[in-house]
């Protein structure tokens, strides 16, 4: 088989912060036309490298080398300027502005004094065709779902004639239909003769999608692996250092009294429209509750309503004793509910906070964190450090501001934050979103902890497979109602496919006969 050339090379690349070795002489290449998996737990150095191959961050040793020749990259337009574009974990969008207004920016098709958006969308449009990036070029940013704002985030990269992509964690906020629907984008684009590096923490899609794997362990590259031969088991030794558990090790469920008890609730989404309609459901302690669904059915409005971040327009919330209709979020955390929220940059963390306040959120004003009006930073400090330690949270130290961290450690923040509270229900939204395979088995033993202490866990994942592994029971959402309920017996991955997709168990055979005729 004959080698292709090497189009992107790093050297002995070290990035040192104060008190931890980012990057410690790294050794990496990419190849043209080919999808180099980049695996490494959080904090492992994946984002930093990334950030000094695009010019966000200057090494303090090492060179990188575009086809053969040293590239002093300064900066992102340095970056773009050599073929590399990057699409970010999280988007760098402007929402209030329209499609073609985003991907024109920073790189502006201009006619004299005007900016010429009609030359900007014509080409937009030829791209898009040519790489099957379906998106509407006048629609705004703000009313698109995320699989397609990230298709605006290639297309800007390939606007800007990229043919090196890192994609960083592009599947972490995607449904696995959207997943793979950008597997098959970049597949058009390696035939095209692009070159990505692709990170990520699922397992599977790296296999699926990878012609190598580069893994790196505490700022080195620990190895390389080929997809071919190579296990989930095996990437996820390679990447923690120890055999790591992939199935959730619990025994059967004892449920007790129903905690949270929902009675035709109905909500509305920002476009004011129904989105959760006439549904009812409870939750038991000592149970999880899964609730499976395309993203978009209605489960984002049916948590926030729950945790009085959603007005309700009619229906009824009761948790154990207390009427929470149209509680504050913090009347619902003062009655015994935690949450780990969905997006955790708007509704789970102060950015701007250090660690050590964003851990006490919603415990700052009582003992023993506070007395009367003066907050005790000793106990508020020896919290965080406990926490920290416990939930392996990678940082320099709990007074370093929160949106400094990587997003698997702002999850684990979080999930540090809400597991260490005593609860009577636990919702977690997507708890495990953007973490590394270790910290997922760890989170899922906490998980499982809380069921069998008593507490009520309702989950919401986009990852089926974490449903299905960690829940007693499975609801399904399809257009804001609860489509069916499932033991976990029940529910296969087809079963709980088709009613996902809006097909019921009786459709289904009645479907089946059909086709047999």
């Amino acid at each position: 088989m004959i080698e292709t050339p090497t189009v992107l090379e790093v050297r002995g690349l070290t990035k040192r912060f104060p008190g931890v070795l980012a990057n410690d002489h790294i050794d990496l290449q990419l190849r043209k036309g080919e999808v180099l998996g980049l695996l490494g737990e959080n904090g492992a150095g994946k984002s930093t490298l990334m950030n000094l191959i695009y010019g966000l961050y200057s090494p303090d040793e090492g060179e990188i080398l575009i086809n053969g020749k040293a590239a002093h990259i300064r900066n992102p337009n340095d970056a773009i300027a050599r073929g590399i574009g990057m699409v970010h974990q999280h988007f760098q969008l402007v929402p209030v502005l329209s499609v073609t207004e985003n991907i024109m920016l920073g790189n502006e098709t201009v006619s004299g004094l005007f900016l010429n958006r009609r030359a900007a969308k014509a080409r937009i449009l030829e791209i898009a065709k040519q790489y099957g990036l379906d998106v509407d070029p006048d629609a705004l940013v703000q009313d698109l779902p995320v699989g397609v704002q990230q298709r605006v985030e290639i297309l800007k990269a390939l606007y800007r004639k990229c043919d090196i992509l890192i994609l960083d964690e592009p599947t972490a906020v995607l449904t696995p239909q959207e997943a793979e629907g950008l597997f098959d984008i970049m597949r058009t684009l390696i035939d095209r003769g692009v070159s990505i590096i692709f990170i990520s923490h699922k397992l599977k899609e790296v296999l699926e999608i990878c012609d190598r794997v580069a893994v790196l362990r505490g700022g080195r590259v620990a190895g390389h692996a080929d997809p071919k031969s190579a296990t989930q088991e095996s990437l996820a030794a390679m990447m923690v250092g120890r055999e790591v558990l992939l199935r959730v090790d619990k025994a059967p469920a004892n449920p007790g009294a129903p905690v949270l008890q929902i009675r035709d609730l109905t909500v509305k989404d920002d476009r004011d429209l129904l989105a959760v309609k006439h549904l009812s459901l409870d939750v038991f302690s000592g149970e999880i509750l899964g609730i499976a669904g395309v993203q978009g059915n209605g489960q984002t409005e049916l948590i926030e309503a729950i945790t009085g971040l959603r007005p309700i327009i009619s229906g009824h919330l009761t948790l154990d004793t207390h009427d929470i209709t149209h509680a504050s979020p913090r009347r619902v955390t003062e009655v015994g509910v935690g949450h780990v929220p969905e997006d955790r940059q708007k509704n789970g963390m102060v950015y701007d906070f250090p660690i050590k306040d964003n851990l006490v959120l919603q415990t700052y004003y009582i003992k023993p964190f506070s007395s009367g009006v003066i907050a005790n930073e000793d106990a508020i400090e020896e919290n965080a450090e406990a926490l920290v330690k416990k939930f392996d949270v990678r940082t320099p130290g709990i007074f370093v501001n929160i949106g400094k961290l990587s997003g698997g450690n702002q999850q684990k923040t979080i999930v540090a934050r809400e597991f260490s509270r005593p609860s009577k229900l636990l919702i977690a939204a997507q708890p495990t979103r953007g973490l590394d395979v270790g910290s997922i088995e760890f989170i899922h033993r906490q998980i499982v902890a809380m069921r069998d202490s008593g507490t009520a866990v309702l989950l919401v994942s986009a990852e089926l497979d974490e449903i299905l592994s960690l829940s007693d029971r499975v609801a399904v959402m399809y257009a804001g109602q609860i489509i069916d309920i499932l033991p976990i017996a029940d529910a296969d991955r087809n079963r709980v496919g088709l009613l996902m997709a809006g097909v019921k168990s009786e459709q289904a055979v009645q479907q089946k006969a059909v086709a047999h005729g």
